[in-house]
């Protein structure tokens, strides 16, 4: 029986991801040394079992409509340490150990800037 208010998806052990509406969940990729966060992206069920099944980061691109494996041209893949969910299953976090780059600025991460007195600066 399924719990109405939602509590064996935030304290069960079975994934149950919670994707919205466009069947996609967000998907935070930090550093597995540093711990210095990396990128945001989305996933469907596709790019989930796509990066469980080869060990790679895939996530949904939204901008082009389809599957992509991060680094598929830059060859900056995400090798990925471990999968997290959060507590109601409606975000991934992806703990990886990236081939070089993440951001493709070709910045390491994609925050590499900061917001100062309502203008942007350098972080890094």
């Amino acid at each position: 029986m399924t719990d109405p208010h939602g509590a064996s998806r935030e304290t069960g052990l079975t994934l149950d991801p919670k994707y919205d509406a466009a069947g996609l969940v967000t998907a935070v990729v930090t550093d597995r040394v540093s711990g210095d966060v990396l990128m945001v992206a989305y996933m469907n069920a596709e790019a989930l079992a796509a990066t469980q099944a080869s060990g790679e980061a895939h996530f949904w691109s939204r901008s082009r409509g389809r599957l992509w494996k991060k680094g598929e041209t830059s060859g900056n893949v995400l090798q990925v340490a471990e999968l997290r969910v959060d507590c109601d299953q409606d975000a991934i976090w992806v703990i990886a150990d990236a081939a070089g780059p993440a951001c493709h600025t070709g910045a390491r991460s994609c925050f590499y800037r900061r917001i100062e007195d309502g203008a942007l600066v350098p972080a890094e």
